[in-house]
């Protein structure tokens, strides 16, 4: 591939609902660019940029493909990124290096949730934008009733360049409102929608942006083809117009004609200005100049226990080179480039630099990773870290057997270098190891990849409540441990008094000794030996908590008695004592906000309501409604997946731990037969 200029550079986020055809998409624009000799399906999982295993397997993308390809003396790195939100780390990571986005719409769905979802991504990164009507060659498609749902939920700048030339199976090509030329030998009268009414709306659009236009079209004088392409231009870069165009990718129709739109009116990295990163703690803006000082984000870091660590980067400022040293800002140490990489379909081509505003890989760099920023050490550079949502689903991982336990680990470790969307955490209440992701999807993902990388067998599980127990009365015990096997015997003997704690408190040992019945030099054995039956209750085996014990009184032996047998005795009266003063389940209690539109509030309430979930206020705020309560742990283990089925992907949560109640009876009795059932 070679070399290209700032200027003629386009990098360019593919996004849309899942199913929408970006991958076909990338495909056909491939197959145009001549990267690929024919184009493959994602169904038959011979596509170039869907080459995991797991994507072929699940026919869907699970994470980002970087595809650059030559069009009109222009380079596009596209960014094919997963349409599934289990995967939104992928999407998130991407829009941090992108200049422009291509958002592909299924004619026969329609705008779908995920849609207005990735719409929203796009505004939040104020990206310049065309939309792409896919999939018109399918049955039950409709250019124009998707065009009105385009215009009614994003506006009504968004206007379309071109119209059908028939739909679903009588397909032919596009017709081009600005040329009033037809694809192909396509038959203009089978044209789906007003040709003189569409493009009259089109100029009308355009002629609003630029005051010397609007004085023209308002006179009733001609707008010129050339003067329509410039300021079509120029309100796409500012996003006061969106173009609408319409096609069939697994066809190739209507694709070139995209490509040639993404370079025409979408923004080079120069059109995009400075970009900010951070110096000795103040704010610096960058120019995308290859004279300017080095500044490159890696957004994307692939792991191969055979191939080694590859990062993806764009390079926002300055040069980097092949055969080159550089310096992680965010690791503080140097890095050397051995061979810099463009992707050419499923290989990858080495290059010899990569210019301000390009995109490429790069090899076995020892400690960089996704979020890193590299620079330059006399001009060290920082841009802030990448911004992924919060997970919301929590599996605890184990290995299949314990011979795989340390190699379980550096497979994790590895796997969040590849995906630092995902969390991992030892509860220290459970022992568990906990992976926190976004969805059952990315965590059977993860699981796959363990497997097939690193040959580990890890099973995927709901996490363990960590339930506790406590007492809810006072009483008193005595224990004596005795045992005379021949020699020396054993011998301790305590009396121990149990009383509750106000709840949030652990644990309380008071030394009631008086006259020295019990020698000073036990007790601390004593002490030792409740410490240890705390850690096992008597309803279920959770730990006791919430328990004030004072010995006051007991016996010794001068010859028998030992600190093991003061710490039996100290264990055996705590475990008695607490069986005899009321035991009670104490269940983790959470702090959760939900926020969800207004109309699929008494549904989410519902919902938390069989979750026996206390609401504490319910706030409406422009179309949304936020919903504060406290709920049982146990009831929001998987609530991420309730909250998507019920909220078709709109609603979002925060959860954090708030304290600790009595469970209820009819609770407590269950989850006490589960913990019998766990420990046969």
């Amino acid at each position: 591939m070679q070399e290209f200029r700032t200027e003629d550079l386009r990098n360019v986020i593919l996004l849309s609902h899942t199913g929408a055809g970006k991958t076909s998409l990338a495909e056909a624009m491939m197959y145009n660019a001549g990267i690929i000799q024919r184009i493959g399906k994602v169904d038959d999982g011979n596509t170039a940029s869907d080459s995991e295993p797991e994507e072929i397997k699940r026919k869907s993308s699970i994470s980002t493909a970087l595809v650059p390809l030559e069009w009109n003396k222009t380079k596009i790195n596209l960014l094919d990124v997963p349409g599934y939100f289990d995967f939104i780390g992928e999407v998130k990571a991407a829009l941090r290096v992108a200049d422009a986005a291509v958002i592909v719409v299924d004619a026969s769905a329609g705008i779908q949730v995920g849609t207005e979802i990735m719409w929203d991504y796009a505004n939040e990164m104020q990206l310049p934008r065309i939309i792409f009507v896919n999939r018109i060659d399918r049955e039950n498609a409709d250019f124009q009733k998707t065009l009105e749902q385009i215009q009614e939920k994003f506006g009504r700048d968004c206007l379309p360049l071109q119209l059908p030339i028939g739909e679903r199976d009588n397909f032919q090509g596009v017709y081009d409102l600005i040329s009033g030329k037809a694809e192909g030998d396509a038959k203009e009268d089978s044209i789906s929608g007003d040709i003189e009414a569409s493009r009259d709306k089109l100029v009308e659009g355009i002629a609003e942006i630029n005051e010397d236009l609007t004085t023209k079209y308002l006179e009733g004088e001609e707008i010129s083809e050339a003067e329509i392409y410039s300021t079509l231009r120029a309100g796409g870069l500012q996003n006061k117009l969106i173009p609408v165009m319409v096609g069939s990718s697994l066809n190739n129709q209507g694709i070139p004609q995209l490509m040639s739109a993404i370079c025409e009116y979408l923004p080079s990295p120069k059109d995009r200005g400075s970009t900010q990163v951070q110096k000795d703690g103040t704010q610096e803006a960058l120019e995308p100049d290859e004279n300017a000082s080095l500044s490159a984000l890696v957004f994307k870091t692939s792991t191969d226990p055979y191939v080694g660590r590859m990062n993806y980067l764009r390079v926002f400022s300055g040069v980097l080179n092949s055969d080159s040293s550089v310096w992680n800002i965010s690791k503080r140490k140097p890095e050397r480039i051995a061979q810099l990489f463009v992707k050419q379909g499923k290989s990858q081509e080495s290059i010899s630099r990569l210019v301000a505003g390009d995109i490429g890989l790069v090899s076995k760099l020892t400690d960089t990773v996704t979020g890193d920023t590299l620079s330059s050490e006399n001009h060290p550079v920082s841009f802030t870290p990448i911004d992924f949502p919060d997970p919301g689903l929590s599996l605890a991982v184990h290995p299949k057997t314990k011979a795989d336990f340390d190699k379980l680990g550096t497979a994790l470790s590895k796997i969040r270098e590849e995906d630092p969307s995902l969390s991992m955490r030892k509860d220290s209440d459970t022992g568990e190891t906990i992976l926190s992701g976004y969805g059952e999807a990315q965590m059977e993902v993860v699981a796959d990849k363990i497997k097939r990388k690193f040959n580990v067998e890890p099973e995927l599980a709901t996490p363990k409540v960590p339930y506790k127990e406590t007492i809810s009365t006072s009483t008193k015990a005595e224990y004596r441990h005795k045992k005379q096997s021949g020699g020396h015997g054993q011998y301790g003997h305590v009396l121990i008094q149990l009383d509750p704690l106000p709840r949030g408190q652990n644990y309380e040992f008071v030394d009631g000794i008086v006259g020295g019945v019990i020698p000073k030099r036990f007790i601390p054995a004593v002490e030792k030996g409740v410490v240890e039956a705390l850690s096992e209750g008597v309803l279920a085996g959770y730990p006791v908590v919430g328990v004030k014990v004072t010995l006051y009184d007991g016996s010794y032996h001068s010859v028998d008695s030992s600190d093991e047998a003061f710490k039996m005795a100290g264990s055996h009266a705590f475990r008695k004592g607490v069986s005899e003063a009321k035991p009670v389940i104490l269940e983790p209690v959470m702090n959760v906000r939900v926020t969800v539109p207004e109309t699929l509030t008494g549904d989410v309430a519902g919902d938390l309501n069989g979750k026996r979930a206390r609401i504490s206020g319910m706030n409406p705020e422009g179309g949304i409604n936020i919903i504060d309560a406290q709920v049982p742990y146990s009831g929001m283990m998987r609530y991420s997946v309730d909250l998507r089925s019920m909220a078709q992907g709109r609603g979002t949560y925060k959860m954090e731990f708030s304290h600790y109640e009595e469970a209820p009876a009819h609770m407590t009795q269950k989850i006490a037969e589960e913990a019998k059932k766990s420990k046969e």
